[in-house]
């Protein structure tokens, strides 16, 4: 069989769960796969290595390395290596990323870029697949070349052994007719039609599927808008082509506790924990405001939790209470919710290098398994749907489900699941035939991930206590039942602190009247890049709308501090750009230590455009820098247009000129964005 090295570069899951999926489907095209992530150096060696590479890359932040990437890049990018380092390897290139954020798939991109320099080749051109728009768009299409690009190469490869023992004087015309050769243009000849409906083991579902669709047809009539649960021609009368089945690998076996404790710091962490009560909440906004904004502050004082201005952080924190309880009724699992969870590796699976899941504590309750560990707001993918079709009783249900994972349906998919971010118990309260077994359910819900927040002050400023902020996330859903959910830290958090909560005045509690603390579980972010200038004398400009202004709080705590210690020293300017919508009801901060000037400016790109000439002299002629923070969609990219409308304007260049001048910054680290 032939081998392909295998790996996988992921911070959530994403990147591990596509490249499993392409590790499955090889078999049936004759191919091995050899999978490991990348972080197992020990288990694979790229100097020897003679098969085929494929790589599957994320990118995290905006525009970083995965952590399990950090250590193979160092590697790589050792400067002492040859140019030819790489010279024997070939390798195809799968990067994950979103194109709201600047640094689009910049984690593959690097890895790319890198193996190009050290000699390696394409054997298969690289993808860029957009969570923006949905991963499947590239992933699917890109996996389903791959195959022919595999089989390309191995015929190649092939064919230069051969040729390397016969007489070189053979001319290009006698070669083309050799049978590597000919099997080789009619592969080439054959790469569209490659593709998981391979007739010779899909006749089978094809005609299931036809079946199904010849009963619906009759009675399915386009007098209806498409929703979740039912669709329209063409899709509710086209052939399908579906996705294969994942392979089940979890055995669940729920067992009786007898009086066990299961502790709340939830779950497994590279990271140290650290349990902090919260010492006090203030609502920032007033109560006619849009967005509600809170500030928490974390008392850090007995532990050794330590943080720079422009540091972030990670909450951890659980599922909605409500809804694991709907969940455990929908699965009737209600009267078993004390239950401890027993996993095993089914033994019969098919499933190649099944393994527990490393995010499942062993011996916890099912109430505890699905409240801190699973990620159940995760909106289901495909393949998911896929594995939830052969649990559905009801035939229109099935076929719906199978639309929605099928290629026709890419379209509905989008609309109706990840648009709509609808999530599994979404699916089950649409389709009430479906009952899937719970080890699906591990199989397939990804990690509840800790949310991040930036570090809103300073600790010069406030010794032991660590600041931040964030507005409570609020969104209808309209999947089944139109409902208004909260995001699912800050809604937590904000039901956390609700005894506790100060209005947003300067009054504080009399220490008499103190409430108890909650407490909370938090741990340090890995990537720590957006500090302050090492040199206090260098002028920077920031810029934070919103909550966006949260870390920049931080720096003009921390500069505050450093001038009172040091009265002497030369400090530079600090330009601040914020905003809001309304100033009598969202002005965050408003008695920061901020020089403030009324604006009629909308936007802060407005207010920056308004100084122009200010901007131009603090980043081309004093070499300061500039920070942006907050929401990457539409205000980084706003404020990235400006900056190069500013300077193209002051410097008297063309736009191009101007664009590469702000990239300069970017590489210089005089141009940092924390954006999500």
């Amino acid at each position: 069989m032939r081998r392909f090295l295998l790996l996988y570069a992921t911070e959530r899951g994403q990147a591990k769960a596509i490249a499993e999926e392409i590790s499955e489907k090889a078999v049936a095209y004759g191919f091995s796969a050899d999978l490991h992530c990348i972080s197992e150096s020990h288990k694979y060696d790229l100097k020897t290595e003679t098969a085929p590479l494929v790589v599957v890359v994320s990118t995290t932040g905006n525009g970083d390395l995965p952590d399990t990437a950090r250590k193979f890049v160092k590697a790589i990018q050792d400067k002492t290596l040859p140019s030819d380092f790489f010279a024997h390897l070939w390798y195809g290139l799968l990067g994950l990323g979103d194109s709201e954020y600047t640094y689009f798939c910049n984690g593959g991109k690097i890895i790319d870029k890198r193996l190009q320099e050290l000699g390696a080749q394409r054997f298969y051109d690289t993808g860029h697949a957009d969570d923006c728009v949905g991963l499947e768009l590239v992933v699917e299409p890109w996996i389903n070349g791959l195959w022919a690009a595999l089989a390309k190469h191995f015929l190649l490869s092939r064919g230069k052994e051969e040729m390397n023992g016969t007489l070189t004087m053979a001319s290009d015309a006698s070669r083309r007719t050799d049978p590597v050769t000919q099997e080789l243009l009619h592969i080439e000849s054959q790469v569209g039609l490659l593709s998981l409906d391979d007739s010779r083991r899909k006749d089978a579902e094809v005609l299931e599927q036809n079946a199904v669709n010849r009963g619906q047809s009759k009675t399915l009539t386009a007098d209806f808008e498409p929703s979740l649960t039912r669709s329209i021609p063409p899709l509710s009368q086209a052939s399908l082509s579906i996705p294969a089945l994942p392979p089940e690998y979890l055995q669940v076996h729920l067992e009786e506790s007898f009086g066990q404790e299961q502790s709340q710091a939830p779950v497994t962490s590279v990271d140290p924990i650290f349990h902090v009560p919260i010492s006090k909440a203030v609502q920032l906004t007033m109560n006619d405001a849009i967005k509600t904004t809170l500030l928490i502050e974390l008392d850090i004082s007995k532990t050794d939790f330590s943080y720079q201005p422009g540091d972030a952080f990670n909450v951890i924190c659980p599922n909605s209470d409500s809804e694991v309880q709907h969940l455990l009724q929908r699965l009737q699992l209600t009267d078993r919710r004390e239950h401890c969870v027993v996993l095993n590796i089914k033994a019969d699976t098919k499933k190649k290098g099944a393994a527990l899941p490393q995010h499942i504590p062993e011996k916890c309750s099912l109430q505890f398994l699905l409240t801190w560990c699973l990620e159940i707001r995760a909106v289901p993918k495909k393949a998911f749907l896929r594995a939830l079709v052969d649990h559905t009783g009801d035939g229109a249900e099935k076929r719906r489900l199978q639309e929605l994972c099928s290629r026709q349906g890419a379209a509905d998919y989008s609309r109706f699941v990840r648009d709509s971010r609808a999530c599994l118990l979404d699916l089950l309260l649409a389709f009430p035939s479906c009952r899937p077994p719970l080890g699906l359910l591990l199989e397939h819900l990804p990690k509840l991930q800790p949310r991040p927040y930036s570090c809103a002050s300073s600790s010069l400023f406030h010794p032991g206590k660590l600041h931040f902020i964030f507005n409570i996330v609020e969104f209808w859903s309209d999947t089944t039942v139109v409902a208004l959910r909260k995001g699912v830290c800050t809604g937590w958090l904000a039901t956390l602190v609700e005894s506790v909560l100060q209005p947003n005045t300067h009054a504080s509690r009399a220490d008499g009247e103190k409430a108890l603390a909650p407490e909370i579980s938090i741990s340090p972010r890995a990537t720590n890049f957006f500090h302050l200038p090492n040199d206090p004398s260098v002028p920077i400009i920031m810029v934070g709308p919103g909550t966006g202004i949260a870390p920049f709080i931080g720096f003009l705590q921390h500069r505050e501090k450093l001038q009172e210690h040091h009265p002497d020293g030369h400090f530079g300017a600090m330009w601040l750009f914020f905003g809001c919508r309304h100033k009598d009801r969202d002005y965050l901060f408003r008695d920061a230590p901020v020089g403030e000037e009324e604006a009629p400016a909308k936007y802060v790109q407005d207010s920056i455009q308004r100084h122009s000439k200010q901007v131009a002299r603090v980043l081309l002629q004093e070499n300061g820098h500039v920070y942006v923070c907050g929401d990457a969609k539409n205000m980084a990219k706003d404020v990235n247009d400006v900056l190069v409308e500013i300077i193209s304007k002051e410097v008297g260049v063309e736009k191009l000129e101007a664009m590469k001048t702000l990239a300069t910054l970017k590489e210089e680290k005089r141009y940092l964005q924390d954006i999500w």
